[in-house]
């Protein structure tokens, strides 16, 4: 009886999801289909040829008018309602892990649709501040795996390189397990690596590319950290959090 359960609250939230979703394509639709409508009316007399490169251009306009629209609408949404994410233990079907999982799904609409046209961009920036993340000067960020918004940290002039995972999430034993990943100042996160929920990562350290950070991990400031058995600067010494994320 309890996996019929589960899998009907699963069955539910997906289709409450469908209909978010399509609350917010649709909204984020409606300039851009404004200004194709407009040009397919006032194209009508010219040429068969231009007309249709006019309206292949503003159908392609309207793709990223449609885009940022939506960043800016999940943004506001998610400040307007103030919805963060608390550190913690919590179960999987818990009040938390639904919250955590309706605003990772709001982050995925614009993670599937139009994130790797922003990405290097001011708009990068703008989008995950929107979504809770306290970032410091000139922060560039050229990966879309970047979750949990609203418990990352990261400091002035720092990179976050291609492909790079950030996650201050986990899931050990039936339970969602949340907790912050703070980055400092001028911070190079190598191509592909993946930092764990609770790291800490010091000033000026650099993450080799392809690294996996343990949960926990304190990289100390201006260390080269290529793997705990692997760390390039090991005199300096990279702790390990002994208590659970």
């Amino acid at each position: 009886m309890k996996w019929f359960l589960t899998v009907v609250i699963q069955l539910l939230f997906a289709i409450f999801m469908y209909l978010m979703g399509s609350l917010f394509f649709g909204a984020a639709l409606v300039p851009g289909l404004a200004l194709v409508f407009n040009v397919w009316q006032t194209t009508v007399a010219m040429t068969p040829l231009l007309r249709l490169f006019l309206i292949g251009l503003t159908l392609s306009l309207g793709y990223f008018i449609f885009g940022l629209m939506l960043v800016v609408l999940v943004g506001l949404f998610r400040t307007l309602l103030q919805l963060k994410l608390k550190e913690g233990t919590h179960p999987l079907f818990s009040p938390e892990t639904m919250k955590w999982a309706f605003i990772s799904s709001l982050f995925l609409m614009i993670h599937y649709t139009f994130i790797d046209f922003i990405l290097l961009t001011p708009f990068a920036n703008l989008l995950f501040r929107l979504l809770g993340a306290k970032l410091g000067k000139n922060v560039q960020f050229n990966s879309k795996y970047v979750f949990d918004a609203t418990l990352l940290e990261i400091g002035d002039n720092t990179v976050i390189g291609g492909g790079a995972i950030i996650n201050c999430h986990i899931v050990e034993r039936a339970s969602l397990k949340l907790k912050k990943v703070k980055i400092g100042s001028n911070v190079l996160l190598g191509s592909h690596c993946t930092i764990m929920p609770g790291c800490e990562i010091g000033d000026r350290a650099i993450i080799a590319a392809g690294t996996i950070v343990p949960k926990g991990t304190i990289v100390p400031a201006r260390t080269v950290y290529a793997g705990r058995e692997h760390n390039l600067d090991a005199h300096k010494g990279v702790k390990q959090e002994t208590s659970e994320g």
